[in-house]
């Protein structure tokens, strides 16, 4: 399949920024960029540049009141309430104009997609997936992804399929669209009993025409690269095949990785590549070429978002980058300025292992209950056996 991709990218996009030592630090894009460059995987492509949303784009996700809210707390502080001035959600000047923007590339994104000018297009400055109608969480002023699946049922896809591989519950999507029978989230994510926002239970299925169309793979702490895929795989295709989006929206945090500060799953960056490919296949798949790329978390900023997202970039792009690849001397000399201490990585590959066995409706590895939870709340609501491997 022949596949043309955009790339949304422009520095300005750099202007997301919580200050200080906030987890969220746009270092980690612009190194990401940097490596991606560096290793040729951006030869050649010509990076669209973002616009801010507009009020109508981000109403049809978030209130009125809150837009104002976001708009005066740069002069009125905390005041304002709607989870703007926490610890995860500090005040920043120009935060409307910066949310707007992350928001504005993810649009750019989508429209290149409804288009047809690209089947596939990525924003990694987006991946915002925390933040409500109405209020700031976790680390997100507005939500782009719920903001361009919108943008997209309004301009003629009638349906979406979003897959979330974050470490954490893509709460404020799924809340956007858990009576939608448009859009069907699934969210792979450590298990909400061990890891903030505390939600992404599998019981949390949808509501009224959407049930089942709210899917949610519960993961234990310590996870690795097998586990990790054995479970992508035994609950995502089925699901998809029966569902037969137009379009796949992909969020894809790096924070599932082992050395990532903020949570406790343990993948590698091989393990993460293997789940791009994976995504990859999806779409091709599943969506008939059709995929949307979002970024996401990721709070190893030096070591692990820009080799992984670079493999993502390289994916998108039907570039692949060998695992064994050697990091560039030149990324290495301008990261080790911003990086500090940090010990940076030399090769594009952790060593991980990715090998799987394929879930066969047995019990045998730590992952499996997750697997069988998810299975038994949806598949039955989409006619699918949850014990039948075949399904």
């Amino acid at each position: 399949m022949s596949n043309e991709c955009a790339v949304v990218w422009d520095e300005s996009l750099l202007s997301y920024d919580l200050g200080g030592n906030h987890p969220l630090h746009p270092v980690r894009l612009d190194l990401t960029m940097r490596l991606a460059r560096s290793l040729g995987v951006l030869d050649g492509v010509v990076p669209l540049a973002p616009e801010q949303a507009a009020d109508a784009e981000l109403e049809r996700v978030h209130t009125p009141g809150y837009l104002a809210a976001v708009r005066a707390a740069p002069t009125e502080g905390t005041d304002v309430g709607h989870g703007l001035g926490t610890d995860d959600n500090p005040i920043f000047d120009r935060m409307h104009e910066s949310a707007a923007l992350v928001a504005g590339g993810s649009l750019a994104a989508a429209e290149q997609i409804v288009s047809g000018r690209a089947n596939r297009a990525v924003n990694l400055a987006g991946g915002l997936h925390h933040a409500m109608a109405d209020h700031a969480a976790g680390f997100c002023v507005y939500n782009d992804c719920a903001v361009a699946i919108a943008w997209m049922l309004a301009n003629g896809i009638e349906r979406i399929a979003y897959l979330d591989i974050d470490v954490h519950h893509g709460d404020g999507v799924q809340s956007a669209f858990r009576e939608d029978p448009r859009v069907m989230t699934i969210s792979l994510h450590q298990h909400p009993r061990t890891l903030w926002p505390g939600t992404g239970f599998p019981t949390e299925v949808g509501e009224g025409a959407a049930k089942g169309e709210s899917v949610n793979v519960a993961l234990p702490p310590g996870t690795k690269d097998a586990g990790w895929l054995r479970a992508l795989h035994g609950v995502v295709p089925s699901l998809l095949e029966t569902f037969a989006p137009q379009v796949l929206v992909t969020q894809c945090g790096a924070d599932p990785h082992r050395e990532d500060p903020l949570a406790d799953l343990a993948l590698s960056v091989d393990g993460q590549r293997a789940a791009y490919r994976a995504l990859r296949g999806f779409a091709d798949r599943y969506a008939r070429g059709n995929w949307l790329i979002l970024g996401g978390g990721g709070y190893a900023l030096h070591r692990v978002v820009p080799r992984a997202w670079t493999h993502l970039l390289a994916t998108a792009l039907d570039r692949d980058v060998a695992a064994e690849r050697n990091v560039p001397a030149d990324w290495i000399a301008h990261a080790s300025r911003v990086a500090g201490n940090v010990a940076l990585p030399t090769s594009m590959t952790d060593g991980g292992e990715t090998a799987f066995t394929p879930w066969d409706g047995t019990a045998e590895y730590e992952v499996d209950p997750a697997i069988r939870d998810t299975r038994n709340a949806v598949f039955p609501l989409h006619g699918l056996e949850p014990l039948d491997s075949r399904d």
